[in-house]
């Protein structure tokens, strides 16, 4: 009975967690505008440039947060650290569990990788299109863009080629965000991944954590 009570009083309960308000928002808003950028909307469109800069918004709202939001949303709960989360990867292939109330170390890694893949896609997104303007609202009707001619759409790319936008510099800020885009993919495929993995591993507590469910209550025996 004794040696019970001490495996219980030498392993604390799991700490609960749940993500505040504006970090699920703009965490469930990036993960929507990946997917209608990716899936739904015509690349170089007025919907894609739009949501494009929604979601730099997002990321620039997150980034403060991290500044001034609640203890577990800021940076200083999960640093970004290579040796920690290789320690971490050892206790996954040693059965050992530990308790985070922000992201493990491995995950970290993760959400400093997905922010800054996400913020070369927005900033190349935004010298490929310029600063937004009414000029790029989606209101414009599809018989409208029909009716334009060949000769105005050629004399459009000569301006362009003429300008700041096009040419050798033009193409290579288009290489850019192709391959960024393409990275922030499969970096959010690995990221689902390793939540199915961790939620397989650890139970749903960190699904919970996101959508807002309710705590799980701390184990008293």
């Amino acid at each position: 009975m004794p040696t019970t009570d001490a495996a219980h009083a030498a392993t604390p309960p799991a700490p609960s967690r749940r993500w505040d308000p504006l970090v699920r928002i703009t965490h469930w808003g990036v993960a929507a505008a990946i997917v209608a950028n990716g899936l739904a909307t015509e690349e170089g469109s007025a919907f894609h440039i739009w949501i494009g800069y929604a979601a730099g918004a997002l990321l620039l709202l997150r980034l403060l947060w991290g500044f001034i939001g609640p203890k577990e949303a800021r940076f200083s709960a999960f640093p970004p650290s290579p040796k920690a989360a290789l320690g971490h990867m050892r206790d996954i292939a040693a059965g050992r569990r530990t308790s985070h109330r922000s992201h493990n170390p491995l995950g970290a890694l993760m959400v400093y990788a997905l922010w800054g893949t996400l913020a070369v896609v927005v900033l190349s997104g935004i010298a490929m299109s310029g600063p937004p303007s009414v000029s790029t609202l989606p209101s414009e009707p599809a018989s409208m863009v029909a009716e334009s001619s060949p000769e105005a759409d050629e004399d459009e790319h000569e301006e362009a080629g003429e300008g700041g936008d096009g040419g050798e510099g033009g193409e290579m800020i288009e290489e850019v965000h192709e391959a960024a885009a393409n990275l922030l993919f499969l970096l959010a495929a690995l990221h689902l991944a390793g939540v199915v993995f961790e939620t397989r591993r650890s139970g749903p507590e960190v699904v919970r954590a996101m959508v807002g469910g309710p705590r799980r209550a701390a184990r008293s025996e």
